[in-house]
């Protein structure tokens, strides 16, 4: 009964040892080849992205002017003012907000715009979600909500968001539509609008490209530079 005690026990021992073995890091060598080969497929696809020719240069149409560090935040694009009013815009992509569409054509083609018209000295702002096309603009939805800082692109409201846009009467869906037309908000802010987007998410996967080579290139601290701090 001892023995057989003193087997099992070496058994046991035996398979704490391949679980320790089996636990164990992989070598140095093989996790630097693997940083190797992947800091060389970010290198690569970094130069052929940095490569791509940029679309034409488009301006805003008039009177909109584009908003300083627009390209590096998720505040508005444009802006205006239309009698004592302002009016900021934000745009992405559609596909970005409802995923899906086998046309890819289709999915770069259709934008979502958020729309705030505010005044001063008014803590509200009214509120237009729309989707742009090249030939034409579609209202989502229309309410009132605080007004955005820069540095937001929605805000979920806190009170009663107003009623489906769809069941309003033809007569007032048309009134709202040239309510913001006459403020400038139409289809011709596609082309440009298109063609910042482009800029904008090329200047995001450039930067992606470099944030995730900066982290995997990072160097561990050693044990004699942890223990002095």
């Amino acid at each position: 009964m001892w023995s057989r005690a003193r087997r099992g026990c070496g058994g046991w021992r035996v398979l704490q040892a391949r679980r320790m073995i089996s636990s164990r890091p992989p070598p140095v060598s093989v996790s630097s080849a693997v940083n190797s080969m992947l800091l060389r497929s970010l290198r690569d696809h970094y130069l052929e992205v940095s490569k791509m020719t940029p679309p034409p240069k488009v301006s805003p149409p008039s009177p909109f002017s584009i908003i300083k560090g627009a390209l590096d935040s998720e505040g508005p694009v444009l802006k205006r003012s239309y009698g004592n009013e302002e009016i900021s815009i934000y745009v992405m992509r559609l596909a970005n907000i409802i995923p899906g569409g086998d046309d890819e054509d289709d999915n770069i083609n259709q934008l979502f715009l958020h729309v705030q018209v505010s005044k001063p000295g008014q803590k509200d702002s009214l509120h237009f979600l729309c989707g742009l096309y090249p030939d034409a603009l579609g209202i989502h939805s229309v309410s009132m909500r605080p007004k955005l800082q820069s540095s937001g692109f929605l805000v979920l409201p806190s009170q009663y968001n107003g009623p489906v846009f769809q069941d309003l009467n033809e007569r007032m869906r048309d009134a709202l539509h040239s309510y913001i037309e006459e403020r400038g908000v139409n289809e011709s802010l596609f082309p440009f609008l298109q063609a910042w987007l482009y800029v904008k998410d090329h200047r995001n996967l450039m930067h992606w490209f470099q944030r995730v080579g900066t982290f995997i290139n990072e160097q561990k601290p050693s044990k004699d530079a942890s223990s002095s701090m």
